[in-house]
């Protein structure tokens, strides 16, 4: 059963005193998650890493690379006792008004074959399946997984 958040919630840049709770959430979500390098990696390299936060707890979390007029969704993941509240809407929002000040045109993400309920997600906030790269995400050994290739011009 999902907990039910109430408090007002606020998105901030990752503070990597939070990062075993990324990493933490990361790993509740998804079968092959990111490792805690590829977070310290995207910090790094200055992508745009933002948290959302609910009074002290994490919600949810996006990481998002900029290029030439263009944002490439890289992960958003809401905590699984989050899911089906809206949060990963909100943080859509959130990125798509970012990227318009970046001067963006467009938002690219890759997203499992599989993973029905995001592409579902990714389809009703208005973005458009474009491509799919084939065996892109691990499977079980020796298995690959297609990528969906979606856009969204903003």
């Amino acid at each position: 059963m999902s907990a039910v958040l109430k408090p007002e919630v606020r998105l901030e840049p990752l503070d990597l005193a939070r990062l075993d709770d990324v990493v933490h959430i990361e790993q509740r979500a998804y079968s092959h998650p990111w490792t805690r390098g590829n977070f310290l990696d995207s910090h790094k390299a200055g992508y745009q890493v933002i948290t959302l936060l609910g009074e002290d707890s994490l919600l949810g979390y996006f990481v998002a690379m900029p290029g030439v007029q263009e944002v490439h969704l890289l992960n958003i993941t809401v905590d699984p006792d989050y899911q089906r509240q809206g949060w990963g809407v909100m943080m859509l929002d959130a990125l798509s008004i970012w990227s318009r000040g970046q001067d963006a045109k467009w938002l690219w993400l890759e997203v499992r074959a599989s993973n029905l309920r995001a592409i579902n997600v990714y389809q009703r906030y208005g973005f458009k399946r474009v491509g799919e790269r084939k065996n892109y995400y691990p499977l079980q050994v020796g298995q690959r997984e297609h990528a969906v290739v979606m856009s969204l011009q903003l």
